[in-house]
């Protein structure tokens, strides 16, 4: 693709007043069985800057989670483009798209996903020796992470010994591993308890700011809303701005 920056470059780009995240009149479209086409997402538009946390709120089935997945370049629009740290999605082939993604891009969902047999530490680890780090490098990192969010004295227990905010916690570590300029989170506290759910929240705040991320965050819980520094409602398949005083869809 003309006038396409190298990945590290591209990478570099995100720094600064320079949005690290851009969705650029994005459609997304589907079509049924009967053929119909069912319109999830029309002409949305979002950009999101480095130390930036924005939440997307709305119904069930408004769309968020594909919003979530275009952004992130694990679905490709229909009409439109998104921009990742200074590059954009449009006309990838495969491999280099998810080059992109693994390395401009963090993912955390509602379930963990932790592999059980491992270690909180061995399941930090995994991203970073599959991108070629040494043991000794993949290991100071994750270790790091996990002190970072509050597990650095569970460095060795398997998930099943961590309750359910330290596996969401390690989870967490586990998509800043590749030193993501984005994270994108999909209901991140909607498994946890009132108590987990807060210092979840606290958390990510906290690694928006600290980290200097681009954070979005879909969620129905109105705490987390409240945290971010923009709330946005998805509804009819557009974004408009969200009034949280009148509570999450």
């Amino acid at each position: 693709m003309s006038g396409a920056l190298p990945l590290d470059d591209a990478l570099r780009s995100g720094e600064g007043d320079a949005p690290v995240l851009e969705a650029r009149d994005v459609t997304k479209e589907y079509r049924g069985g009967d053929g119909a086409v069912l319109r999830i997402l029309d002409g949305v538009s979002l950009s999101v800057r480095r130390g930036e946390m924005v939440a997307i709120v709305g119904a069930s089935g408004a769309g968020k989670s594909t919003l979530l997945h275009v952004l992130g370049a694990l679905e490709r629009p229909t009409r439109g483009d998104v921009w990742l740290a200074g590059r954009s999605i449009a006309g990838r082939d495969d491999e280099t798209l998810a080059a992109l993604r693994n390395h401009a891009v963090g993912f955390v969902f509602q379930f963990h996903h932790l592999l059980r047999e491992f270690s909180a530490l061995e399941n930090v680890m995994m991203p970073l020796r599959i991108a070629g780090h040494t043991p000794q490098e993949a290991e100071g990192r994750a270790a790091d992470l996990l002190e970072r969010v509050g597990l650095g004295g569970r460095l060795h227990h398997r998930p099943a010994a961590l309750s359910g905010g330290e596996q969401q916690r390690a989870a967490v570590a586990r998509a800043l591993a590749a030193d993501p300029a984005v994270l994108l989170a999909d209901e991140p506290s909607g498994n946890l308890d009132h108590a987990n759910a807060e210092r979840l929240h606290d958390l990510f705040a906290a690694l928006a700011r600290d980290m200097e991320l681009g954070m979005v965050v879909v969620t129905h819980n109105r705490s987390l809303a409240q945290r971010a520094d923009r709330a946005l409602l998805l509804e009819d398949a557009r974004l408009v701005d969200a009034d949280m005083r009148e509570g999450v869809a």
